[in-house]
């Protein structure tokens, strides 16, 4: 019955490994665009403000890991800065899941952020959580809707949390 496990294991790998390599073109590098609402989910409108995001995700040949022939698990940097002044700056991984011309990508990231004169954060170290859908069109850009969470998970007695909508146009860098 032991034997069972590395042969099993090894067909898991060999078959990740065809699969990876009989996929479509690889997903290249792409530089990210959002323009979005901060707290969006709050009653209080005087918190409200317009965000702006330009991002750079790593392509598939950077990825960390493949599980399977569309999903892969891959970093991200990026900035952000609201219409108040707030500004964030951070980085993180990303699991992009492709479904045909659909990609499904939950995020999460750790940066530095300043309040400017928007809502108080209540730390300087923030964490972003998120969830895009895009389309993906057939020369690798995308456009997308994401919804995204930033809060400094406890790390001080005020953690408030924000909810950001964005919508996103990435483009492959080498068109740049």
């Amino acid at each position: 019955m032991k034997p069972v496990l590395p042969v099993l294991l090894a067909m898991l790998v060999l078959s990740g490994s065809t699969a990876t390599q009989a996929r479509a073109p690889e997903t290249p590098n792409l530089l990210s665009l959002g323009a979005g609402s901060f707290d969006v989910l709050k009653n209080e409108p005087r918190n409200r403000a317009a965000d702006f995001r330009l991002e750079y995700r790593f392509g598939e040949a950077d990825a960390l890991l493949h599980l399977g022939s569309h999903v892969s698990l891959r970093p991200w940097v990026g900035a952000e800065v609201t219409s108040d002044g707030g500004l964030y700056g951070g980085g993180g991984l990303f699991l992009d899941l492709e479904l045909g011309p659909l990609a499904i990508t939950p995020s999460f990231g750790a940066g530095l952020h300043r309040d400017g004169g928007g809502k108080r954060l209540g730390s300087s170290m923030e964490f972003r959580s998120t969830i895009e859908v895009a389309y993906r069109f057939e020369n690798e850009s995308r456009l997308g809707v994401a919804f995204g969470h930033i809060s400094n998970g406890g790390l001080t007695s005020l953690n408030p949390g924000v909810e950001v909508v964005t919508v996103y146009w990435h483009m492959p860098v080498d068109w740049l």
